[in-house]
């Protein structure tokens, strides 16, 4: 059930090209940006996973030329189908009147610039942080250590005055939201208890199953009362069930009734072996991966080299309906080498040659994703994983 909605068990079919890509991005809700740059970035990681015939362009299509897709704050900074764009008109809503906690340092020390700097948006149309002269005196903030003109163009991005209509060297550049957003899109303010319902079935609609936290976790757009209120209107309507999943530990599950009937005729497929990203939407909750997977995991590149467990950027390695392993990768693009710092296997785990197979296949295509030609094995645990390995590898 959790990879099916996940299109992670090779069942669903996207169509070709660019469409394909944002099939993904529709079923999963939203795919979210990372800048860490080692390998490909998390979003294209992300819809790639699930979409191998995938090209960085094609979601640059979507949102620039289609106009298909938006960025905002979901989960995080995601990308967005854009025909669901009113539904985050409150929490914009929400940023205007300051009611969005970890935003309030930004506005409160930076919200003065935000009118000057949105006429100078009017006045020359797209810009980027770089184009609109930082005020005499204005120092930086602490928060991310940004100049003063990029704090209050994410101040306008977050009040919805502003859209991210391109990206110049994955660097944002804003237009009026007026400019930017086509006409044809849906603009009326939702109210409480239909925007909870979006969110209630958004949710389970991307993971199958999930607890009311979870559902609560995964976009954040509502507070807990309109979500447990949501919940209970479609448990009422038929819509909703609730659901025991082992290892929930007394936890309420939750499933769109569609979904528990659907999943009733799927049957066993073989296994399919996946290289998740740090921020791919199966683990980004890490209780919940922990739930479901006994998996324990932690991105460790914001910890000191020396404090480092696994490694700098780990990817969490699926086999079938397990995570059985950890590779910390990088793609050294001046020698096209896709380096493999170390690959783990979990404790108990035994790779046999389907395995093997499966992952030196998977191995190989990331490196093409990545642009790299070659791949070098540099630790293994254990140690003759890497012997084995090499054989089914194209390069080493």
């Amino acid at each position: 059930m959790f990879l099916h909605a996940q299109g992670l068990d090779g069942r669903t079919k996207f169509a070709g090209g660019a469409e394909g890509a944002y099939q993904v991005i529709y079923k999963l809700g939203y795919v979210q940006l990372d800048t860490i740059a080692v390998i490909q970035r998390a979003h294209h990681h992300t819809i790639w996973t699930r979409f191998p015939k995938y090209k960085p362009e094609m979601l640059d299509r979507l949102m620039t030329a289609d106009h298909r897709v938006f960025e905002f704050w979901s989960h995080a900074a995601s990308y967005l189908p854009l025909e669901e764009y009113r539904y985050y008109l409150p929490r914009m809503k929400a940023f205007r009147e300051g009611k969005v906690s970890w935003a309030k340092y930004v506005q409160s020390k930076f919200g003065h610039l935000a009118e000057p700097v949105l006429q100078e948006v009017k006045d020359k149309g797209p810009v980027t942080s770089r184009d609109i002269e930082i005020p005499k005196k204005t120092k930086k903030g602490q928060w991310w250590n940004w100049n003063p003109i990029r704090y209050a163009l994410e101040i306008l991005f977050w009040r919805g005055d502003v859209m991210v209509c391109q990206r110049r060297n994955f660097q944002r550049v804003y237009d009026l939201t007026e400019r930017v957003l086509p006409e044809n899109v849906d603009t009326r303010m939702p109210d409480k208890n239909e925007l909870g319902r979006f969110l209630v079935r958004r949710a389970l609609s991307a993971y199958g199953t999930a607890t009311q936290n979870e559902i609560h976790d995964h976009i954040y757009g509502a507070d807990r009362k309109t979500l447990a209120t949501a919940i209970a209107d479609l448990v009422d309507a038929g819509e909703v069930v609730g659901i025991d999943v082992p290892g929930s530990n007394g936890k309420d599950s939750y499933t769109l009734t569609d979904t528990l009937e659907k999943t009733a005729k799927l049957r066993k497929n073989k296994p399919r072996l996946h290289l998740l990203s740090p921020f791919d939407n199966l683990i980004t909750q890490r209780e919940r991966t922990k739930r479901l997977f006994n998996f324990e995991y932690t991105l460790e590149c914001y910890k000191p080299a020396l404090k480092r467990e696994y490694g700098y950027f780990v990817l969490p390695i699926l086999w079938g309906d397990e995570l059985i392993g950890r590779l910390d990768s990088k793609a050294d693009r001046k020698k096209k080498q896709l380096l493999v710092r170390c690959l783990y296997l979990e404790p108990g785990f035994i790779a046999d040659d389907t395995f093997l197979i499966a992952l030196a296949g998977k191995l190989n295509k990331f490196a093409e994703f990545n642009d790299c030609d070659d791949i070098i094995i540099e630790k293994t645990a254990p140690k003759v994983l890497a012997q084995e390995l090499r054989r089914y590898l194209k390069k080493t």
